[in-house]
Protein backbone atom coordinates (compact mmCIF):
# COMPACT_ATOMS: atom_id res chain seq x y z
CA UNK A 1 0.00 0.00 0.00
CA UNK A 2 1.39 3.24 -0.99
CA UNK A 3 0.24 5.70 1.67
CA UNK A 4 3.72 7.44 2.54
CA UNK A 5 3.79 10.85 -0.27
CA UNK A 6 -0.42 10.59 -0.45
CA UNK A 7 -2.56 13.58 0.17
CA UNK A 8 -4.21 12.96 3.61
CA UNK A 9 -6.42 15.07 5.53
CA UNK A 10 -4.92 15.66 8.71
CA UNK A 11 -6.04 13.48 12.07
CA UNK A 12 -6.43 16.66 13.80
CA UNK A 13 -8.03 18.63 11.29
CA UNK A 14 -11.68 18.31 11.64
CA UNK A 15 -11.26 19.65 15.61
CA UNK A 16 -8.95 22.31 15.14
CA UNK A 17 -11.38 23.62 12.48
CA UNK A 18 -14.45 23.16 14.27
CA UNK A 19 -12.92 24.37 17.82
CA UNK A 20 -12.74 20.90 19.88
CA UNK A 21 -9.47 20.44 20.15
CA UNK A 22 -8.31 20.81 23.96
CA UNK A 23 -5.60 23.50 25.30
CA UNK A 24 -3.78 23.75 28.34
CA UNK A 25 -5.85 26.57 29.00
CA UNK A 26 -9.41 24.91 28.30
CA UNK A 27 -7.99 22.06 30.67
CA UNK A 28 -7.29 24.46 33.70
CA UNK A 29 -9.81 24.22 36.42
CA UNK A 30 -11.54 26.80 36.84
CA UNK A 31 -10.74 27.55 40.50
CA UNK A 32 -6.63 27.41 39.87
CA UNK A 33 -5.22 30.24 41.30
CA UNK A 34 -3.24 32.23 39.12
CA UNK A 35 0.78 32.88 38.89
CA UNK A 36 2.19 36.83 37.73
CA UNK A 37 5.55 37.87 37.49
CA UNK A 38 7.13 40.42 39.06
CA UNK A 39 9.94 41.33 35.95
CA UNK A 40 13.27 43.74 36.98
CA UNK A 41 13.13 47.28 35.36
CA UNK A 42 16.62 47.51 35.06
CA UNK A 43 19.44 45.64 32.52
CA UNK A 44 21.73 44.57 35.25
CA UNK A 45 22.67 44.63 38.41
CA UNK A 46 21.39 43.25 41.85
CA UNK A 47 18.25 43.05 43.98
CA UNK A 48 18.96 44.57 47.48
CA UNK A 49 15.68 44.64 48.95
CA UNK A 50 12.04 43.88 48.09
CA UNK A 51 9.16 45.28 49.91
CA UNK A 52 5.74 42.95 49.57
CA UNK A 53 3.83 44.78 53.01
CA UNK A 54 1.54 46.79 50.59
CA UNK A 55 0.89 43.98 48.12
CA UNK A 56 0.50 41.13 50.63
CA UNK A 57 -3.06 43.81 51.86
CA UNK A 58 -4.52 43.35 48.47
CA UNK A 59 -7.61 40.87 48.86
CA UNK A 60 -7.25 38.06 46.78
CA UNK A 61 -4.03 37.69 47.15
CA UNK A 62 -2.46 34.21 48.75
CA UNK A 63 1.07 34.31 48.59
CA UNK A 64 4.22 36.38 47.31
CA UNK A 65 7.52 35.07 46.61
CA UNK A 66 10.74 36.74 45.76
CA UNK A 67 14.17 35.74 45.26
CA UNK A 68 15.03 35.94 48.16
CA UNK A 69 12.82 32.86 49.07
CA UNK A 70 13.82 30.72 46.50
CA UNK A 71 16.24 27.56 46.80
CA UNK A 72 19.19 28.16 45.64
CA UNK A 73 19.33 25.50 43.17
CA UNK A 74 20.60 26.21 39.46
CA UNK A 75 19.35 24.85 36.40
CA UNK A 76 19.67 24.69 32.96
CA UNK A 77 16.56 25.60 30.92
CA UNK A 78 17.35 24.21 27.34
CA UNK A 79 15.57 21.03 26.25
CA UNK A 80 18.09 18.63 25.34
CA UNK A 81 18.77 14.87 25.51
CA UNK A 82 20.53 14.29 28.80
CA UNK A 83 23.89 13.31 29.17
CA UNK A 84 25.33 11.60 32.21
CA UNK A 85 28.58 13.07 31.19
CA UNK A 86 28.73 16.89 32.78
CA UNK A 87 31.31 17.65 29.82
CA UNK A 88 27.93 17.17 27.77
CA UNK A 89 24.97 18.63 30.08
CA UNK A 90 23.35 22.10 29.37
CA UNK A 91 24.61 24.81 31.59
CA UNK A 92 23.04 25.35 34.91
CA UNK A 93 22.34 29.12 34.94
CA UNK A 94 18.75 29.84 35.99
CA UNK A 95 17.22 30.22 39.42
CA UNK A 96 13.31 30.30 39.70
CA UNK A 97 13.75 34.16 40.60
CA UNK A 98 16.63 36.09 40.12
CA UNK A 99 18.50 38.11 42.51
CA UNK A 100 21.29 38.65 40.10
CA UNK A 101 19.33 40.49 36.97
CA UNK A 102 20.85 40.60 34.25
CA UNK A 103 18.42 41.96 31.38
CA UNK A 104 15.05 44.67 31.17
CA UNK A 105 12.67 42.13 32.44
CA UNK A 106 14.38 39.42 34.65
CA UNK A 107 12.13 37.29 36.76
CA UNK A 108 12.25 38.84 40.66
CA UNK A 109 8.71 38.35 42.49
CA UNK A 110 6.03 35.86 41.93
CA UNK A 111 2.45 36.73 42.86
CA UNK A 112 -0.41 34.19 43.80
CA UNK A 113 -3.88 35.49 43.75
CA UNK A 114 -7.16 34.03 43.29
CA UNK A 115 -8.05 36.59 40.20
CA UNK A 116 -6.08 38.24 37.90
CA UNK A 117 -6.92 41.81 39.31
CA UNK A 118 -5.45 41.41 42.46
CA UNK A 119 -2.46 39.35 40.80
CA UNK A 120 -1.78 42.59 38.51
CA UNK A 121 -2.25 45.21 41.64
CA UNK A 122 -0.06 43.21 43.63
CA UNK A 123 2.61 43.14 41.06
CA UNK A 124 2.51 47.00 40.76
CA UNK A 125 2.59 47.25 44.36
CA UNK A 126 5.65 45.57 44.71
CA UNK A 127 8.36 47.71 45.67
CA UNK A 128 11.97 46.63 44.96
CA UNK A 129 15.11 47.93 45.55
CA UNK A 130 18.31 47.80 43.47
CA UNK A 131 22.02 48.12 42.98
CA UNK A 132 21.92 49.18 39.89
CA UNK A 133 25.38 48.19 37.54
CA UNK A 134 26.53 49.07 34.15
CA UNK A 135 25.08 47.43 30.82
CA UNK A 136 26.24 45.73 27.79
CA UNK A 137 24.01 45.14 24.65
CA UNK A 138 26.80 44.71 21.93
CA UNK A 139 28.59 41.95 21.30
CA UNK A 140 32.03 42.88 20.35
CA UNK A 141 32.01 45.68 23.41
CA UNK A 142 30.27 43.00 25.82
CA UNK A 143 33.89 41.13 24.47
CA UNK A 144 36.54 43.82 25.59
CA UNK A 145 38.20 44.50 28.83
CA UNK A 146 36.49 46.33 31.24
CA UNK A 147 33.14 45.63 30.51
CA UNK A 148 30.14 44.74 32.67
CA UNK A 149 30.53 41.27 33.60
CA UNK A 150 27.11 39.10 33.50
CA UNK A 151 28.55 35.48 34.43
CA UNK A 152 32.14 34.63 36.78
CA UNK A 153 32.10 31.63 35.31
CA UNK A 154 32.62 33.00 31.93
CA UNK A 155 34.97 35.95 31.24
CA UNK A 156 34.69 38.99 28.97
CA UNK A 157 31.39 37.51 28.86
CA UNK A 158 32.80 34.88 26.39
CA UNK A 159 30.48 31.59 26.55
CA UNK A 160 32.44 29.51 24.45
CA UNK A 161 34.86 30.15 21.65
CA UNK A 162 36.29 27.76 18.45
CA UNK A 163 38.23 27.83 15.85
CA UNK A 164 38.58 24.82 12.93
CA UNK A 165 40.37 24.71 9.58
CA UNK A 166 41.13 22.64 7.09
CA UNK A 167 43.36 22.82 3.86
CA UNK A 168 46.34 25.36 3.78
CA UNK A 169 43.86 28.06 4.02
CA UNK A 170 46.59 30.86 4.80
CA UNK A 171 48.02 29.81 1.25
CA UNK A 172 45.15 29.09 -0.55
CA UNK A 173 43.79 33.16 -0.42
CA UNK A 174 46.85 34.55 -0.92
CA UNK A 175 46.82 32.50 -4.55
CA UNK A 176 48.54 34.83 -7.08
CA UNK A 177 45.82 35.60 -9.87
CA UNK A 178 42.39 35.20 -7.40
CA UNK A 179 39.64 37.58 -6.43
CA UNK A 180 39.47 38.17 -2.53
CA UNK A 181 36.54 38.96 -1.78
CA UNK A 182 34.87 40.18 2.02
CA UNK A 183 31.81 40.98 3.42
CA UNK A 184 30.18 41.80 7.24
CA UNK A 185 26.74 40.41 7.64
CA UNK A 186 24.73 40.77 10.36
CA UNK A 187 20.92 38.94 11.45
CA UNK A 188 18.78 40.37 14.13
CA UNK A 189 16.77 38.58 16.92
CA UNK A 190 13.44 37.50 15.60
CA UNK A 191 10.20 36.05 18.00
CA UNK A 192 8.59 33.30 17.00
CA UNK A 193 4.93 34.49 17.59
CA UNK A 194 3.02 31.08 17.99
CA UNK A 195 -0.48 31.43 18.25
CA UNK A 196 -0.29 30.56 22.06
CA UNK A 197 1.13 31.93 24.36
CA UNK A 198 3.45 30.46 26.59
CA UNK A 199 1.33 28.72 29.79
CA UNK A 200 0.99 25.69 32.27
CA UNK A 201 -0.93 24.70 35.05
CA UNK A 202 0.28 22.36 38.62
CA UNK A 203 -0.96 20.68 41.14
CA UNK A 204 -0.05 18.07 43.52
CA UNK A 205 -1.61 14.64 43.55
CA UNK A 206 -0.50 11.64 45.68
CA UNK A 207 2.37 13.51 46.80
CA UNK A 208 3.59 14.33 42.85
CA UNK A 209 3.41 17.32 41.05
CA UNK A 210 1.53 17.06 38.13
CA UNK A 211 2.16 19.53 35.58
CA UNK A 212 0.30 20.05 31.98
CA UNK A 213 2.06 22.25 29.84
CA UNK A 214 1.99 24.53 26.41
CA UNK A 215 5.48 22.30 25.88
CA UNK A 216 7.38 20.97 22.35
CA UNK A 217 9.63 18.61 24.82
CA UNK A 218 7.09 16.98 27.98
CA UNK A 219 9.69 14.51 28.82
CA UNK A 220 12.57 16.64 29.20
CA UNK A 221 10.51 19.25 31.03
CA UNK A 222 9.42 16.51 34.01
CA UNK A 223 13.74 16.58 33.98
CA UNK A 224 14.26 20.00 34.15
CA UNK A 225 11.14 20.72 36.76
CA UNK A 226 13.00 17.79 38.82
CA UNK A 227 16.47 19.35 38.84
CA UNK A 228 15.11 23.14 39.61
CA UNK A 229 12.97 22.46 42.52
CA UNK A 230 15.00 19.23 43.72
CA UNK A 231 12.49 16.67 43.62
CA UNK A 232 13.18 13.49 42.20
CA UNK A 233 12.24 12.85 38.60
CA UNK A 234 9.66 10.22 38.91
CA UNK A 235 7.54 12.75 41.44
CA UNK A 236 6.84 14.73 38.40
CA UNK A 237 4.41 13.99 36.12
CA UNK A 238 3.96 16.21 32.38
CA UNK A 239 0.92 16.46 30.56
CA UNK A 240 1.54 17.81 26.94
CA UNK A 241 -2.33 18.62 25.44
CA UNK A 242 -2.56 19.95 22.09
CA UNK A 243 -0.39 23.20 22.06
CA UNK A 244 -0.93 26.19 19.84
CA UNK A 245 2.40 26.55 17.79
CA UNK A 246 5.93 26.72 18.88
CA UNK A 247 8.53 26.96 16.65
CA UNK A 248 11.25 26.64 19.04
CA UNK A 249 10.22 28.52 21.51
CA UNK A 250 8.51 26.30 23.46
CA UNK A 251 11.84 23.83 23.47
CA UNK A 252 12.78 25.45 26.96
CA UNK A 253 12.01 24.49 30.64
CA UNK A 254 10.80 28.42 30.82
CA UNK A 255 8.20 28.72 33.85
CA UNK A 256 7.07 25.41 34.13
CA UNK A 257 9.65 24.87 37.22
CA UNK A 258 8.44 28.10 38.79
CA UNK A 259 4.72 27.11 38.24
CA UNK A 260 5.66 23.87 40.12
CA UNK A 261 7.10 25.38 43.09
CA UNK A 262 4.86 27.94 43.51
CA UNK A 263 2.01 24.63 43.81
CA UNK A 264 4.40 23.38 46.50
CA UNK A 265 4.24 26.90 48.21
CA UNK A 266 0.23 26.79 48.58
CA UNK A 267 -0.13 23.12 49.59
CA UNK A 268 -0.51 21.46 46.51
CA UNK A 269 -3.32 23.74 45.29
CA UNK A 270 -3.82 23.89 41.60
CA UNK A 271 -1.98 27.22 40.10
CA UNK A 272 -1.85 28.43 36.64
CA UNK A 273 1.34 30.73 34.64
CA UNK A 274 0.72 31.89 31.89
CA UNK A 275 2.69 34.44 29.68
CA UNK A 276 1.61 37.79 27.64
CA UNK A 277 2.32 38.40 24.51
CA UNK A 278 4.40 41.65 25.92
CA UNK A 279 6.47 39.15 28.49
CA UNK A 280 6.87 36.17 25.51
CA UNK A 281 8.62 38.87 23.39
CA UNK A 282 11.27 40.02 26.00
CA UNK A 283 11.26 36.86 28.76
CA UNK A 284 10.97 34.00 26.12
CA UNK A 285 13.94 32.72 23.65
CA UNK A 286 14.08 35.02 20.36
CA UNK A 287 16.12 33.79 17.69
CA UNK A 288 19.93 34.74 18.72
CA UNK A 289 20.93 37.96 16.33
CA UNK A 290 24.48 36.95 14.91
CA UNK A 291 27.68 38.90 13.13
CA UNK A 292 29.22 37.33 10.42
CA UNK A 293 32.72 38.41 9.06
CA UNK A 294 33.36 36.22 5.95
CA UNK A 295 35.94 35.87 3.54
CA UNK A 296 36.68 34.15 -0.18
CA UNK A 297 38.91 34.26 -3.10
CA UNK A 298 37.27 33.03 -6.34
CA UNK A 299 39.36 32.32 -9.80
CA UNK A 300 37.86 33.17 -13.19
CA UNK A 301 37.03 29.92 -13.45
CA UNK A 302 34.14 30.68 -11.38
CA UNK A 303 35.74 28.20 -8.56
CA UNK A 304 36.12 29.18 -5.33
CA UNK A 305 39.80 28.35 -3.37
CA UNK A 306 39.25 29.26 -0.22
CA UNK A 307 36.26 30.63 2.27
CA UNK A 308 36.56 32.12 5.63
CA UNK A 309 33.68 32.73 8.40
CA UNK A 310 34.03 34.19 11.71
CA UNK A 311 30.37 34.57 13.61
CA UNK A 312 29.83 36.45 17.22
CA UNK A 313 26.54 34.74 18.49
CA UNK A 314 24.71 37.06 21.51
CA UNK A 315 23.03 34.55 23.50
CA UNK A 316 21.77 37.43 25.92
CA UNK A 317 21.26 37.47 29.68
CA UNK A 318 21.34 33.27 30.20
CA UNK A 319 23.00 30.85 28.05
CA UNK A 320 20.12 28.31 27.08
CA UNK A 321 20.54 26.91 24.27
CA UNK A 322 24.13 28.60 23.97
CA UNK A 323 27.20 27.83 21.68
CA UNK A 324 25.05 25.25 19.91
CA UNK A 325 23.33 27.46 17.89
CA UNK A 326 26.39 29.62 15.64
CA UNK A 327 28.03 26.23 15.51
CA UNK A 328 25.19 25.34 13.70
CA UNK A 329 25.29 28.34 11.63
CA UNK A 330 29.18 28.07 10.73
CA UNK A 331 28.74 24.07 9.85
CA UNK A 332 25.67 25.12 7.32
CA UNK A 333 28.03 27.20 5.57
CA UNK A 334 30.89 25.35 5.53
CA UNK A 335 28.84 22.09 4.18
CA UNK A 336 26.94 23.91 1.40
CA UNK A 337 30.05 25.04 -0.40
CA UNK A 338 33.30 24.03 -1.06
CA UNK A 339 36.99 25.13 -2.28
CA UNK A 340 38.92 23.36 -4.94
CA UNK A 341 41.90 22.88 -1.81
CA UNK A 342 39.05 22.06 0.63
CA UNK A 343 40.72 25.25 2.27
CA UNK A 344 38.40 27.02 4.84
CA UNK A 345 38.66 28.59 8.27
CA UNK A 346 36.24 29.05 10.74
CA UNK A 347 35.74 30.68 14.12
CA UNK A 348 32.70 31.14 16.12
CA UNK A 349 31.65 33.31 19.46
CA UNK A 350 28.43 32.94 21.84
CA UNK A 351 28.74 36.20 24.18
CA UNK A 352 26.71 37.14 26.74
CA UNK A 353 25.35 40.69 26.83
CA UNK A 354 22.17 42.44 28.79
CA UNK A 355 19.93 41.31 26.27
CA UNK A 356 16.75 39.16 26.25
CA UNK A 357 18.27 35.65 26.48
CA UNK A 358 17.66 33.53 23.26
CA UNK A 359 17.56 30.31 22.19
CA UNK A 360 16.07 28.29 19.70
CA UNK A 361 14.13 28.94 16.31
CA UNK A 362 13.29 27.37 13.39
CA UNK A 363 16.05 25.31 11.78
CA UNK A 364 18.19 26.19 14.94
CA UNK A 365 20.60 28.83 13.71
CA UNK A 366 21.30 27.29 10.11
CA UNK A 367 18.98 30.00 8.28
CA UNK A 368 21.43 32.61 9.75
CA UNK A 369 24.26 30.38 8.36
CA UNK A 370 22.78 29.71 5.15
CA UNK A 371 21.97 33.99 4.41
CA UNK A 372 25.17 34.36 4.86
CA UNK A 373 26.68 32.27 2.51
CA UNK A 374 23.98 32.75 0.17
CA UNK A 375 24.59 36.74 0.52
CA UNK A 376 28.84 36.01 0.09
CA UNK A 377 28.04 33.69 -3.20
CA UNK A 378 25.39 36.85 -4.77
CA UNK A 379 27.88 39.61 -4.15
CA UNK A 380 30.27 37.85 -6.09
CA UNK A 381 28.27 36.66 -8.69
CA UNK A 382 26.90 40.16 -9.33
CA UNK A 383 30.65 41.34 -8.79
CA UNK A 384 31.94 39.50 -11.75
CA UNK A 385 28.80 39.79 -13.73
CA UNK A 386 28.09 35.84 -13.33
CA UNK A 387 25.17 33.87 -13.74
CA UNK A 388 23.92 33.03 -9.64
CA UNK A 389 22.95 29.65 -10.60
CA UNK A 390 26.08 28.38 -12.58
CA UNK A 391 28.41 30.12 -10.43
CA UNK A 392 26.55 27.84 -7.29
CA UNK A 393 26.09 25.07 -9.12
CA UNK A 394 30.07 24.76 -9.58
CA UNK A 395 30.78 25.12 -5.83
CA UNK A 396 27.64 23.17 -4.50
CA UNK A 397 28.33 20.57 -1.72
CA UNK A 398 28.47 16.87 -3.98
CA UNK A 399 27.02 13.39 -3.34
CA UNK A 400 29.75 11.29 -1.62
CA UNK A 401 30.85 14.10 0.91
CA UNK A 402 31.20 13.22 4.35
CA UNK A 403 32.13 15.77 7.05
CA UNK A 404 35.56 14.96 8.64
CA UNK A 405 35.92 18.04 10.32
CA UNK A 406 35.23 16.69 13.91
CA UNK A 407 36.34 12.99 14.06
CA UNK A 408 33.07 12.58 16.01
CA UNK A 409 31.31 13.69 12.93
CA UNK A 410 29.20 11.08 11.08
CA UNK A 411 26.82 13.78 8.81
CA UNK A 412 27.15 12.66 4.91
CA UNK A 413 25.94 13.76 1.76
CA UNK A 414 24.45 10.59 -0.16
CA UNK A 415 22.19 11.57 -3.07
CA UNK A 416 21.36 14.90 -5.13
CA UNK A 417 18.37 16.56 -4.68
CA UNK A 418 20.16 19.75 -5.00
CA UNK A 419 20.80 19.74 -8.70
CA UNK A 420 17.83 18.01 -9.56
CA UNK A 421 15.30 20.75 -7.87
CA UNK A 422 17.86 23.59 -9.48
CA UNK A 423 17.63 22.32 -12.69
CA UNK A 424 13.58 21.99 -12.80
CA UNK A 425 13.15 25.68 -10.91
CA UNK A 426 15.13 27.13 -13.41
CA UNK A 427 12.66 25.38 -16.45
CA UNK A 428 9.76 26.57 -14.30
CA UNK A 429 10.67 29.79 -13.62
CA UNK A 430 12.32 30.63 -17.32
CA UNK A 431 15.32 31.44 -15.45
CA UNK A 432 17.74 31.58 -18.90
CA UNK A 433 15.02 33.57 -21.04
CA UNK A 434 14.24 35.95 -17.87
CA UNK A 435 18.11 36.93 -17.59
CA UNK A 436 18.24 37.84 -20.99
CA UNK A 437 15.34 39.77 -21.13
CA UNK A 438 16.10 41.95 -17.81
CA UNK A 439 19.58 41.97 -18.89
CA UNK A 440 19.27 46.08 -19.85
CA UNK A 441 16.41 47.79 -18.23
CA UNK A 442 16.32 51.47 -17.29
CA UNK A 443 14.45 53.23 -15.58
CA UNK A 444 13.12 53.39 -11.48
CA UNK A 445 11.63 49.90 -11.94
CA UNK A 446 12.98 47.16 -13.06
CA UNK A 447 12.66 43.17 -12.65
CA UNK A 448 15.07 40.47 -11.72
CA UNK A 449 15.01 36.83 -10.65
CA UNK A 450 17.15 34.96 -7.89
CA UNK A 451 18.33 32.39 -6.28
CA UNK A 452 19.56 30.99 -2.78
CA UNK A 453 20.28 27.26 -2.10
CA UNK A 454 19.64 25.67 1.42
CA UNK A 455 21.32 22.82 2.83
CA UNK A 456 20.16 21.20 6.07
CA UNK A 457 20.53 18.19 8.52
CA UNK A 458 18.06 16.19 10.61
CA UNK A 459 18.19 15.86 14.21
CA UNK A 460 21.37 16.06 16.67
CA UNK A 461 23.09 13.20 16.63
CA UNK A 462 26.22 12.55 16.22
CA UNK A 463 26.36 15.82 18.85
CA UNK A 464 24.09 14.52 21.08
CA UNK A 465 22.29 10.80 21.82
CA UNK A 466 19.13 10.87 19.64
CA UNK A 467 16.59 8.01 20.61
CA UNK A 468 12.48 7.21 20.00
CA UNK A 469 10.37 4.84 20.90
CA UNK A 470 6.83 4.05 19.65
CA UNK A 471 4.20 1.76 21.16
CA UNK A 472 1.36 -0.16 18.81
CA UNK A 473 -1.81 -1.55 20.38
CA UNK A 474 -3.87 -4.18 18.60
CA UNK A 475 -7.45 -2.66 18.99
CA UNK A 476 -10.15 -5.86 19.25
CA UNK A 477 -11.92 -4.15 16.27
CA UNK A 478 -8.48 -4.91 14.05
CA UNK A 479 -7.73 -1.12 14.02
CA UNK A 480 -4.43 -0.26 15.87
CA UNK A 481 -3.61 2.54 18.52
CA UNK A 482 -0.42 4.07 17.97
CA UNK A 483 1.12 6.05 20.97
CA UNK A 484 4.28 8.47 20.88
CA UNK A 485 6.52 10.27 23.10
CA UNK A 486 7.16 12.65 20.10
CA UNK A 487 4.66 15.68 19.98
CA UNK A 488 2.44 17.48 17.73
CA UNK A 489 2.78 20.81 17.44
CA UNK A 490 1.49 22.26 14.30
CA UNK A 491 3.53 20.65 12.24
CA UNK A 492 1.69 17.36 11.11
CA UNK A 493 4.02 14.99 12.97
CA UNK A 494 0.32 13.07 14.01
CA UNK A 495 -0.94 12.50 10.41
CA UNK A 496 3.24 11.60 9.33
CA UNK A 497 3.25 8.42 11.46
CA UNK A 498 -0.20 7.43 10.89
CA UNK A 499 0.74 7.90 7.17
CA UNK A 500 3.90 5.35 8.35
CA UNK A 501 2.25 2.79 10.10
CA UNK A 502 -0.64 1.82 8.15
CA UNK A 503 1.71 1.41 5.19
CA UNK A 504 4.07 -0.79 7.42
CA UNK A 505 1.72 -2.58 8.62
CA UNK A 506 -0.73 -3.05 5.45
CA UNK A 507 -3.94 -0.93 6.69
CA UNK A 508 -5.33 1.87 5.78
CA UNK A 509 -4.25 5.70 7.60
CA UNK A 510 -7.94 5.64 8.99
CA UNK A 511 -7.18 2.39 11.07
CA UNK A 512 -4.55 4.02 12.65
CA UNK A 513 -5.91 5.72 16.27
CA UNK A 514 -3.01 8.00 17.41
CA UNK A 515 -3.17 9.66 21.11
CA UNK A 516 -2.04 12.87 20.13
CA UNK A 517 -0.88 14.25 23.43
CA UNK A 518 1.70 12.91 25.63
CA UNK A 519 1.58 11.98 29.19
CA UNK A 520 5.12 11.42 30.63
CA UNK A 521 3.63 8.73 33.02
CA UNK A 522 2.06 6.46 29.92
CA UNK A 523 3.85 7.82 26.71
CA UNK A 524 6.89 6.15 25.35
CA UNK A 525 9.98 8.33 26.01
CA UNK A 526 10.89 10.56 23.10
CA UNK A 527 12.61 14.29 23.65
CA UNK A 528 10.14 15.91 21.83
CA UNK A 529 9.87 18.02 18.95
CA UNK A 530 13.11 19.96 17.33
CA UNK A 531 15.97 20.02 14.79
CA UNK A 532 13.36 18.73 12.07
CA UNK A 533 14.23 15.04 13.89
CA UNK A 534 10.39 13.53 14.27
CA UNK A 535 10.05 12.20 10.40
CA UNK A 536 13.23 10.73 10.49
CA UNK A 537 14.18 10.13 13.63
CA UNK A 538 10.82 9.08 15.41
CA UNK A 539 9.16 7.57 12.12
CA UNK A 540 12.24 5.28 12.14
CA UNK A 541 11.00 4.11 15.15
CA UNK A 542 7.33 3.95 13.94
CA UNK A 543 8.13 1.78 10.77
CA UNK A 544 10.01 -0.93 13.09
CA UNK A 545 7.62 -0.69 15.53
CA UNK A 546 4.96 -1.36 12.70
CA UNK A 547 7.02 -4.11 10.93
CA UNK A 548 6.59 -6.25 14.19
CA UNK A 549 2.80 -5.64 14.85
Amino acid sequence: MNIVGRSEVRVDAFDKATGRTKYYDDLAPKDALLVRIKHSTIAHGFVKSVDISKAEKIPGVVKILTCFDVPDIPFPTAGHPWSMDPSHQDIADRHLLNRHVRYYGDDVCAVIAEDEVAAMQAVRAIEVEYEELPFVLDVQKAMEPGAPQLHEKFPNNILKHTTAAAGNYAEAIKEPGLIKVEGWYETPTVQHCHIENHGCFCYEENGRLVVTSSTQIPHIIRRVVGQAIGRPWGDIRVIKPYIGGGFGNKQDALYEPLCAWCTTQVGGRCVKLELSREECFWDTSGRQPKDFEVEASVGDDMRLHARSIKAWSNTGGYIHHGHALVLNSVNTFRWLYHTQEDAIRCEAWTVHTNGPHTGAMRAYGVPEGIWCAECLMGDIAHDMGWDGVEFRMRNAIVPGYVDEFSPSNTISYRTDGLRACVERGKRLIGWDEKRREYAHQEGPIRRGVGVALLVYKTAVAPFALETSNCQITLNQDGTFQLQMGATEIGQGADTVFCQMAAEAIGVRTEDIHIVSTQDTDVTPYDPGAYASRQSFVTGTAVKECAQLM
